[in-house]
């Protein structure tokens, strides 16, 4: 049987196991004794993991650049310290080589910790990774690991979208998620600075968010972030105040029949071309209607324009 050349889409859903394999091997020497090798008769007999694996001094670990984390909760890295202390660390960090020293990829809740229980050094997997992988398995680490508030994790998938020039679809895919929940995390973006601030806060969750996202003017979102929060509305409270205005307003539209198949294919293929939403609105026994494309952010405007353009170009 002849080998098949053919690769798959890239997803890194995966998690830990994107960062843990195929590990490096290690050729490089101690260095000022800052790297010492681990050798453990309890490791699983893997040459290339086991060398990997190295006792790095702390003070030679620089943070990454692509850590999504900006909150960070004092009272558990307290309680992770002592445990620390008391059992050491489970899991190792994830670093690559810098220069002199390291960068680290992953475990930086676990690095703050180790040097909360002032220690000096940690156990680390020794990667060599590009720029694109050490942010793609930040990301990651964050996305299915930690408790990221919604505000950072939206943070993070635009900052992923704009370095690498993705659109949302790409970058959904690569990621292993869906497009409708980073495109539903990069709308946050959208909210006022107060409401975002009560989203880091966790004094409004991401359902109260996607709701008030419904209001038209940020002036209202705010009045109604304020009630809610001050009132502990639930999420389908907010959905239900939302809904009333608009109806009160005028704003809801009226009820329509459902879409023949043909054409929810259409805005499947469309929305896959362009990387977002696409609606297509028919009247007229769907001889005249409008094709409604949605972005949200400048970047992913541009994304989309000059998709437009590449298409016209193939056709003419």
């Amino acid at each position: 049987m002849t080998e098949q050349t053919h690769k798959k889409p890239r997803h890194l859903g995966r998690g830990l196991q994107s960062l843990l394999g195929p590990i490096t091997n290690n050729s490089r020497q101690p260095q000022n004794g800052q790297v010492v090798p681990l050798d453990s008769p309890n490791f699983p007999p893997d040459k290339e993991l086991r060398d990997s694996l190295r006792e790095v001094e702390i003070a030679a670990i620089s943070p990454n650049p692509h850590q999504a984390r900006t909150v960070w909760d004092e009272t558990e890295l307290l309680e992770l310290a002592e445990s620390i202390k008391a059992n050491g660390i489970v899991q190792p960090i994830v670093v690559r080589p810098a220069g002199s020293g390291y960068e680290l990829i992953a475990g930086e809740r676990r690095l703050k910790a180790a040097q909360m229980a002032t220690l000096t050094t940690i156990p680390a997997l020794v990667r060599r990774a590009t720029d694109e992988q050490m942010h793609e398995w930040s990301l990651v680490e964050n996305i299915h690991r930690a408790n990221l508030n919604p505000v950072e994790r939206a943070m993070a998938y635009q900052n992923y979208v704009r370095s690498f020039s993705l659109t949302q679809a790409e970058a959904a895919e690569r990621l292993g998620e869906d497009r409708s929940v980073v495109a539903n995390y990069l709308r946050l973006l959208d909210l006022p600075d107060e409401i975002k601030q009560m989203l880091t806060d966790r004094q409004l969750s991401m359902g109260h968010a996607r709701a008030i996202l419904g209001l038209p003017t940020d002036e209202l979102r705010r009045k109604l972030a304020n009630r809610a929060m001050a009132g502990r509305l639930s999420v389908r409270e907010v959905e239900r105040l939302v809904r009333k205005y608009l109806a009160d307003t005028g704003r809801t539209k009226a009820p329509t029949a459902t879409k023949p198949a043909h054409i929810r294919d259409l805005e499947d293929k469309l929305g896959a071309q362009l990387g977002t939403k696409v609606t297509i609105e028919t009247r007229k026994n769907l001889q005249r209607g409008k094709i409604i494309i949605e972005f949200y952010s400048l970047d992913e405007f541009d994304n989309i324009t000059e998709r437009l353009g590449l298409a016209c170009d193939e056709v003419s």
